[in-house]
């Protein structure tokens, strides 16, 4: 529920210069956990008794109190009331989310979004499931699903099993451990570097980039396993799966989670996001079925080879994303949002409007970031003095 609301939520609630920040932050909270969780089950290596396994259990239940405290405080999502007809409400919630001396610019901002929702009704009619196959949501849908799935098939199974690939490479237990935790650690930094990234270049060169870094290292991964095993091949493998964790934690993670909630429209956000997420876990299912296989010495025992499996699977999403994932950047230098808070264009980007507009145009993947909609002039009390 978290990982498809929370991407959804945060997409619309932010202004738009802070929109793919606040969804990449989406990642570093699962660096955070990862980091967490992986400091606590080195902690248990040496225990032998069952506390071993209840600690880190045990310890899980701590955070549903305090976010559900933070929950409750949440102001509803301006977008989903102004579909459900909510002006008013949606005005409100504008407000909470807007400093004391911008509030008087709150019908603005609502007027905007029924503006955007004015246009994706003439565009699309229905907002069901089905209709997130049909028309020009068809193709958000798809980059939106490939995408999320992406950070599976560039070969997260293999790295984020680090730990057992580690021992199974001849290390002992408990440096595997260790290294796996600064893995996790340098995953976390990545994370957080890839917001410096963002501001400079467009989430389709980040995402084309870092698939092909991961790609080779899986490729030198499996490379190196041929010759037979050494320690210092071992070595070496395990510093690429650390290298390859820093490489997806600044491109197809934090982008995995901005794209899909600038891609879908504002009517199917939510459902398209759902769908997304969903060939993300069944991707994930299928490759925690496998990956074991891959590793155990009792089964197929591939070793480093694993890396020419999760390589040939990095390559094919790069090549769909190199003729099919749209650059959602834009060089917009005008946003309602940016203009109620005051903020400069530091961060240019598209609106969503521009980007129905940009999908309904069917303008071609090489040509989406340059396309000029003709809405940049507009000022917020043209979009207002328009919806009145």
């Amino acid at each position: 529920m978290f990982a498809t609301i929370g991407p959804a939520y945060a997409s619309e609630i932010c202004p738009m210069a802070f929109r793919p920040y606040l969804t990449a932050y989406i990642n570093v909270c699962f660096a955070i956990g990862q980091f967490i969780s992986a400091g606590v089950v080195q902690s248990m290596v040496d225990r032998t008794d069952q506390w071993s396994y209840r600690i880190p259990f045990g310890l899980q239940w701590i955070w549903p109190a305090p976010l559900l405290c933070i929950a409750w405080f949440m102001p509803e999502s301006p977008w989903w009331l102004v579909q459900s007809g909510q002006y008013e409400e949606a005005e409100r919630s504008v407000k909470r989310l807007m400093a004391d001396f911008e509030k008087p610019k709150a019908a603005q901002v609502v007027a905007m979004i029924v503006h955007t929702n004015d246009i994706e009704r003439d565009i699309q009619t229905g907002s069901s499931y089905l209709d997130c196959f049909r028309g020009t949501d068809r193709r958000r849908t798809e980059i939106a699903c490939v995408v999320f799935a992406g950070q599976i098939l560039c070969g997260a199974p293999l790295a984020f099993s680090a730990t057992y690939f580690f021992q199974q490479a001849g290390m002992s237990t408990e440096n595997s451990y260790k290294i796996g935790l600064g893995g996790t650690a340098i995953a976390l930094l990545g994370t957080t570097a890839s917001w410096l990234l963002i501001a400079r270049f467009g989430r389709r060169t980040i995402y084309l980039v870092g698939m092909s870094f991961m790609s080779v290292f899986l490729l030198l991964i499996g490379l190196l396993a041929l010759p037979g095993w050494k320690q210092s091949i071992a070595n070496t493998q395990s510093a690429l799966c650390i290298v390859w964790l820093l490489t997806f934690s600044l491109s197809a993670g934090p982008i995995g989670w901005t794209v899909p909630a600038e891609v879908s429209s504002a009517r199917l956000r939510a459902k398209t996001i759902c769908l997304a997420r969903n060939s993300y876990y069944i991707c994930q299912i299928l490759a925690n079925i496998i990956q074991p296989y891959m590793l155990n010495p009792t089964e197929w025992n591939w070793h480093g080879k694993t890396g020419f499996f999760w390589f040939g699977f990095a390559v094919l999403t790069y090549l769909w994303a190199f003729f099919r994932m749209v650059e959602t950047k834009g060089t917009t230098t005008f946003s309602l949002h940016e203009n109620c808070l005051s903020l400069t264009n530091t961060f240019p980007g598209r609106t969503y409007e521009e980007l129905d507009l940009a999908f309904a145009a069917k303008i071609p993947t090489r040509h989406f970031a340059a396309y000029n909609t003709g809405l940049s002039h507009k000022s917020p009390d043209q979009l207002h003095a328009h919806n009145a």
